[in-house]
């Protein structure tokens, strides 16, 4: 099953580094792959959103590997991990331990590829872990999980009571609709960052993309 995934993910993706982190090399969907202009009824996949290297997920690898002290001998959780530029950020800046979680399995397969690229150790996980009040990690990476916002007020209610238990909770975000008003009581701006064009053509209308931390 296993090398079943991963031929699929390697058949329909090429290494790329036209983001906003050259510094990784990442297996995607680029304008060069079949399934760049698919339609849905040509998809070997259900939703194949592991293939793209998302706003929020590229914040927070940009912001990790420009400031690895936030990462540096801690315990990392990245949650919906997608292509895993998260977690590689970290593992690359010298974390203690990473996890990649993400409940899609192409997700996780794509991602042990990409870390595998960049010679990065990253462990993988595909449990459901979203309100789970056992979290054994220092630091929770959440990257363009806002995207519905019933779901978004679940996530951040969760990720509220983590940062009030001093882990450090940074999400990922280009400014989708489920983080709302209400929330950015609760979080603090990191850094705003400039899409490169590729991302832009690619996102269809988010031009910037933003890292915040949940306050705790």
């Amino acid at each position: 099953m296993l090398k079943d995934l991963t031929s699929m993910v390697l058949r329909h993706t090429r290494p790329s580094r036209r983001h906003l982190t050259p510094e990784l090399i990442l297996r995607l969907i680029t304008p060069e792959c079949p399934l760049w202009n698919a339609t849905e009824d040509q998809l070997p996949f259900k939703d194949p959103f592991w293939g793209f290297y998302w706003p929020g997920g590229q914040a927070t690898a940009r912001y990790i590997l420009d400031n690895g002290e936030i990462v540096k001998n801690r315990q990392i959780l990245d949650l919906g991990c997608g292509c895993g530029a998260g977690a590689i950020a970290a593992a690359k800046m010298c974390a203690k331990r990473v996890l990649a979680n993400d409940i899609d399995s192409y997700a996780v397969t794509a991602t042990q590829i990409n870390a595998k690229l960049n010679e990065a150790s990253v462990k993988t996980s595909t449990n459901n872990i979203i309100g789970n009040n056992n979290i054994d990690f220092d630091t929770i990476l959440v990257g363009d999980m806002f995207y519905d916002e019933e779901f978004a007020n679940f996530l951040f209610q969760w990720l509220r009571r983590l940062a009030s238990e001093g882990k450090a909770v940074l999400i990922g975000d280009p400014g989708r609709h489920g983080l709302t008003a209400k929330h950015h009581q609760h979080i603090s701006l990191l850094a705003t960052y400039k899409l490169p064009e590729d991302s832009c053509l690619e996102n269809r209308g988010f031009s910037d993309t933003t890292l915040w931390m949940v306050n705790s």
